[in-house]
């Protein structure tokens, strides 16, 4: 259930604990410049590569190249064992990008995969990840026939990004044409934030306490933290993106308002913001979805939106424990939030826009802490942003990238089924691999 999904076992491969990923990714942005040179984060991945080829790898080694709370996190000695068991022994690649803290290699074994590994001061890995990397489409044709063959409704927009934000759709399979988005409808809220930011009545620094009634159920971790922690607005909007977590996409539209979140749809470009009307939280979706269905989102959906947003106060006062997890698709082309991959491209754009301004740092921090290991090379792609999302039936992959030439790109892809429930873990790697390409063929000139 649920509208991201995360854990150890992530859905390109193997992941550390997202406490620990969220950790190393602050201090790591994943839009930083990389350095040709050498650093530690170079020798360490050379070193994890080459201890796939020599499983079991001693545990005193591996101390010797983890943080400790980095590898207890993992499991120990023997977890990582296992995985480098499964993985198999494999063979370095290109490099896709090198910094001080980050280094980032493709690796060919078995199978192809995305390798990276954060390290902290001391040379340590404090993060480490394998991604698994299916080979990137050359042509718009190859593209479109490896997307349609996804699923049932497909739909796809490359664009080329102008000053000021204008887009241009340089291609597309049924651009215009709206699907839900699960978690990429927060970019929205994002974009109110930080117009409430511009206009001086919000503050990134300013503190936020969490409510219990504004809580939710994952993806995220704020949902386990105790009523009356507080938080910066920009933590809210670091956790919203890069981790995906509900409970801080929530607080920011109580914070901003629903109604300012609406505003920001025809503001971010969206051709038909009455498809979103009334704004949801995830707590909202969550209930409709899982309390009394299908009655209660039968009875909400045949209102008129007057109706809607009245019934909604009674919505939010259904306790978390009174819902029930869901596994196969409901309702996903009627109940849920819906834009266009257009939309998603001029939503990017926007963004991109406001980041520009002075003070906005932090947007641009949530956009790029996670590139969900899409596999770019940073030497040609230095800025890559990302929101995606997912519930049964819904995969959605969205990306901004700018090369060392100031362009700017984005790349939208929408997947929907009405009957049938994704397996996120067979399908996310072929869908970042289009995702790529339509970046890579749209930077083309």
């Amino acid at each position: 259930m649920g509208i991201d999904r995360r854990g150890i076992m992530s859905a390109v491969g193997y992941a550390l604990p997202l406490a620990v990923a969220v950790g190393v990714a602050v201090g790591t942005p994943a839009g930083a410049e990389p350095d040709r040179a050498e650093h530690a984060a170079d020798r360490q991945l050379r070193w994890l590569i080459g201890a796939t080829r020599q499983a079991p790898v001693p545990a005193e080694e591996l101390a010797a190249h983890l943080a400790a709370e980095t590898l207890a996190a993992i499991g120990g000695a023997d977890a990582l064992n296992e995985v480098f068991a499964q993985i198999g022994p494999l063979t370095a690649g290109r490099s896709l990008a090198s910094t001080a803290t980050r280094a980032e290699r493709l690796a060919v074994g078995a199978g192809r995969w995305v390798v990276r590994v954060d390290v902290e001061d001391t040379g340590l890995i404090t993060g480490l990840k394998f991604a698994a990397y299916h080979e990137t489409p050359r042509t718009w044709a190859e593209l479109d026939r490896r997307a349609r063959a996804l699923a049932p409704n497909v739909s796809f927009a490359a664009a080329r990004i102008g000053r000021g934000g204008d887009t241009t759709v340089v291609h597309g399979i049924a651009p215009d044409t709206r699907r839900p988005l699960g978690s990429a409808f927060k970019l929205y809220v994002l974009g109110a934030l930080a117009d409430e930011i511009a206009a001086g009545r919000a503050s990134w620094r300013e503190q936020l306490a969490i409510r219990d009634d504004w809580k939710s159920l994952p993806g995220g971790v704020l949902q386990d933290r105790p009523a009356g922690t507080e938080l910066s607005l920009a933590d809210f909007a670091r956790y919203m993106i890069s981790i995906s977590d509900n409970t801080a996409a929530d607080h920011l539209i109580h914070r901003v308002g629903r109604t300012r979140v609406e505003h920001e749809l025809g503001r971010l470009g969206t051709a038909d913001p009455a498809a979103d009307l009334p704004f949801l939280t995830t707590r909202e979706l969550f209930v409709l979805k899982g309390h009394d269905y299908p009655r209660l989102a039968a009875g909400y959906q045949r209102a008129p939106v007057p109706v809607r947003r009245a019934r909604l106060a009674r919505v939010d006062r259904v306790p978390l424990s009174a819902i029930t997890p869901w596994t196969t698709p409901r309702r996903v082309n009627t109940l849920e939030w819906f834009a266009t991959p257009a939309d998603i491209c001029r939503a990017l754009a926007g963004l991109s826009d406001r980041y520009r301004v002075g003070g906005m740092a932090p947007l641009g921090t949530a956009m790029s802490t996670n590139d969900q290991y899409i596999g770019l090379d940073r030497r040609r792609f230095p800025l890559v942003w990302y929101k995606g999302g997912s519930e049964p039936g819904v995969l959605t992959v969205n990306f901004l990238a700018g090369t060392k030439r100031g362009e700017q790109v984005a790349a939208s892809l929408l997947l929907s089924d009405p009957e049938q429930a994704f397996d996120e873990t067979a399908l996310l790697p072929e869908v970042l691999a289009l995702a790529r390409g339509g970046l890579e063929l749209a930077a083309r000139r």
